[in-house]
C-alpha cells in the first residue's frame, strides 16, 4: 500500500478515483454478446459459457435432484450457521418494509399510497474464486419479504459444469425460484431479453466484476431496472492511534482478498501509528491463502494521512466509500459527519465481515463512489410503489381555482377544461 502524508486538494481527485476501467472500453464486448443472446438465445449463452467459464453444458438451468442433493452435502454447522444469519437478516429487513399512506391535503381531497411487490426479479451472485452464498442471503430474503413471485438467480458454474452445494442449499433455503448456471455478461444478457430457458425479469440485482457491472448498465438501456452499479469491493477504515493495529490490518485485508480489482483505504491522523499497522498487514498476509489476490489488490489501494480533522471528513465523503470502518477515540466525531457511505461499521469489535454476513444489514452495496446517490438493497428495492387519489366535490371546489390557474398558464386548456366543466356542473347543481 502506498503511503500519502498530507495530500493537497489538488490530489484528491486521483487518491478518490479507483482502479477500474472505464465502462466505454467494456460496452464494445458487452454489446456485441447481448446482440449475440437476443439473436441467438440459449445457444449463445451456453457459446459464452464455453468461452468465460469453460463449462460446457447440455442443460442450464440445476435440476430439482441437483437441488436436494446439495442439502445433504452441506455440513450441519454451516447450515446452523446459514439460518441464524438469516434469521438477523430477516429480523432488519422486515422491519423495513415500506407500509401505505393516507393523507387528506384538503378536506375531501384523499391521496394514498401502496407498494406492491415487483412480480419477477433477477438475482446475480458471483462466483468464480469463492461460492459467494451469502449474497444469496442477501438478495432473496429481500425478495419474499417484499412478495415477488419469482426470484430467478443466475451464478456462473464451475468447469465441471457444477454449482457448488452450499450455493443451492442457500438458493432453496431463501426461497430462489430458479437457478441458472450462468454467469458474467451472458446471465445479464439472458435476463435482459429472455431465451428459451431463461425468463426475461424487471429488474436484476447483485454484485460482480466490471463486465458485470457494465452488462447492468446496457440492461437498462433496454428498459430493465437495476439495483444499483456495484462492482469491485471496497473498503475504507478511518482509525487512529487509539485503533488495534491488528484489527485494523485484518479489515483491510479482510476487503483486498475479494479480488484483485478491489480498493482498500486507511484514513488516519496519526502518522507515527502507521507503521505498527504495515506491520501487521505484512505479517498477516503471509498466511492467507489467498495472499496473492490480496497482494494485488493492495498494489491499488493506500495509506492516507490527514492530520486536520475537517479535512479527514471531506475525504471520507468525497471518497464515499461502499463499507466505512470508524475505529477511533471518539467515533460520534466522525459517525456524525458521514454522508456519503453503502453501510458504516462502528467500533473495534464491528467488523465489516459482520455485515458481509450476519449482523442482518444489507452487504449488497453501491461502489465506486456512487455512495454518492444510491444506496444498498433493502426490501423497498424489490417493490414499487402506486399513487391514489380520490377527491369529492368538496374537495374539488377547494382545488380546482388553483389547478385552472396552473393549467392556464402553461397553456394546457385541455387541462384546465377537464377541471372547469366539472365545476360548472357543481355550481349548475347548487342553484
Amino acid at each position: 500500500m502506498k503511503i500519502i502524508q498530507e495530500p493537497s486538494l489538488e490530489q484528491w481527485i486521483a487518491l478518490t478515483r479507483r482502479g477500474t476501467v472505464p465502462m466505454q472500453t467494456l460496452e464494445p464486448l458487452v454489446r456485441e454478446v447481448f446482440n449475440t443472446i437476443r439473436d441467438l438465445g440459449d445457444e449463445a449463452v451456453r457459446r459464452y459459457t464455453r468461452q468465460f467459464d469453460s463449462a460446457d453444458l447440455n442443460d442450464l438451468v440445476v435440476s430439482r435432484e441437483e437441488m436436494e442433493k446439495a442439502s445433504s452435502e452441506v455440513p450441519l454447522e454451516l447450515k446452523e450457521a446459514i439460518k441464524l444469519a438469516q434469521e438477523n437478516i430477516i429480523a432488519f429487513h422486515t422491519a423495513q418494509k415500506p407500509t401505505g399512506i393516507e393523507v387528506e391535503t384538503k378536506p375531501g381531497v384523499r391521496c394514498w399510497q401502496t407498494f406492491q411487490p415487483i412480480e419477477k426479479v433477477g438475482i446475480y451472485i458471483p462466483g468464480g474464486t469463492a461460492p459467494l452464498f451469502s449474497t444469496i442471503l442477501m438478495l432473496a430474503v429481500p425478495a419474499t419479504i417484499a412478495g415477488c413471485s419469482e426470484i430467478i438467480m443466475c451464478t456462473p458454474p464451475g468447469k465441471d459444469g457444477t454449482i457448488d452445494p452450499v450455493m443451492l442449499y442457500t438458493a432453496q433455503l431463501c426461497g430462489v425460484t430458479s437457478v441458472l448456471k450462468i454467469g458474467g455478461i451472458q446471465a445479464i444478457g439472458a435476463l435482459t431479453f429472455g431465451t428459451e430457458t431463461v425468463p426475461a425479469v424487471s429488474k436484476i440485482f447483485g454484485p460482480g466484476n466490471q463486465y458485470v457491472t457494465a452488462a447492468k448498465n446496457l440492461a437498462t438501456q433496454f428498459g430493465i431496472a437495476i439495483d444499483m452499479p456495484a462492482g469491485p469491493s471496497e473498503l475504507m477504515v478511518v482509525a487512529d492511534e487509539t485503533a488495534d493495529p491488528d484489527f485494523v490490518a485484518a479489515d483491510l485485508l479482510s476487503q483486498a482478498e475479494h479480488g484483485p480489482d478491489s480498493q482498500v483505504i486507511l484514513l488516519t491522523p496519526s502518522p507515527d501509528w502507521i507503521p505498527k499497522v504495515m506491520q501487521s498487514l505484512s505479517a498477516q498476509l503471509k498466511s492467507l491463502p489467498r495472499a496473492e489476490i490480496a497482494e494485488r489488490a493492495l498494489e491499488n489501494s493506500r495509506v492516507i494521512c490527514l492530520k486536520d480533522p475537517k479535512q479527514l471528513v471531506d475525504f471520507m465523503n468525497d471518497y464515499a466509500p461502499e463499507h466505512l470502518i470508524i475505529n477511533t477515540a471518539d467515533n460520534s466525531v466522525y459517525t456524525r459527519e458521514v454522508k456519503n457511505a453503502g453501510s458504516v461499521f462502528v467500533g473495534p469489535y464491528t467488523p465489516e465481515s459482520a455485515g458481509d454476513y450476519a449482523s442482518g444489514t444489507n452487504h449488497t452495496l453501491p461502489t465506486n463512489g456512487y455512495a454518492r446517490q444510491f444506496s444498498g438493497v433493502t426490501v423497498g428495492a424489490f417493490m414499487k410503489s402506486t399513487t391514489f387519489q380520490e377527491i369529492d366535490p368538496e374537495g374539488l371546489m377547494h382545488i380546482g381555482k388553483a389547478i385552472e390557474i396552473m393549467a392556464a398558464s402553461e397553456r394546457l386548456e385541455g387541462h384546465k377544461n377537464a377541471v372547469s366543466l366539472r365545476l360548472e356542473k357543481l355550481r349548475q347543481g347548487e342553484k
